[in-house]
């Protein structure tokens, strides 16, 4: 398989941030559980531990490898079904990474929109614009019936890290 760039530069709350946009055949509660249930993200990225009503959840990607931390993800806002925003953040490390989902439905079809921060350092661009087309095109898989172990990680990145780096140049 080939994999095309989708995402766009944007600028969320001043920051230089990658916007991203899939759109779904399924109403917009469906998908809306897709990104935020810990069962349904374990199909695609990964899951999440603790209780959302505290302000915060751990979240550990699964396909990165054993090595790879569990995040904190505090919630900044949250408007089920329509708007998630996000921080990230690894224990003991600088790089907070800020992410905005919004959903919105129309004619049977829910268009989700992402965006991540690509840091203080624009470089920073050249492995997350990549890495997210890779896990929303699982995200794709996974809800439409697909394989996400289909998806390769290979057709990503490093393809796709100069396109992205250009992005910010």
């Amino acid at each position: 398989m080939t994999s095309t760039p989708t995402g766009r530069r944007v600028t969320v709350d001043g920051r230089d941030s990658i916007a991203f946009d899939r759109t779904f055949r399924a109403g917009i509660e469906d998908v809306w559980a897709a990104v935020t249930e810990s069962d349904r993200l374990a199909r695609w990225i990964g899951e999440w531990t603790g209780d959302p009503s505290t302000g915060s959840v751990d979240f550990r990607m699964l396909y990165e490898g054993d090595e790879h931390q569990a995040e904190v993800f505090t919630i900044q806002e949250c408007q089920a079904p329509r708007r998630l925003v996000l921080i990230s953040q690894v224990p003991g490390e600088e790089t907070v990474w800020h992410m905005t989902l919004t959903l919105a439905e129309h004619e049977g079809a829910t268009a989700l929109t992402f965006t991540q921060s690509v840091g203080d350092d624009p470089a920073m661009a050249g492995g997350v614009g990549p890495g997210w087309d890779y896990y929303l095109d699982r995200l794709v898989a996974a809800e439409t019936g697909g394989d996400p172990a289909s998806v390769d990680f290979s057709d990503y990145h490093p393809v796709h890290t100069q396109h992205y780096l250009d992005m910010f140049s």
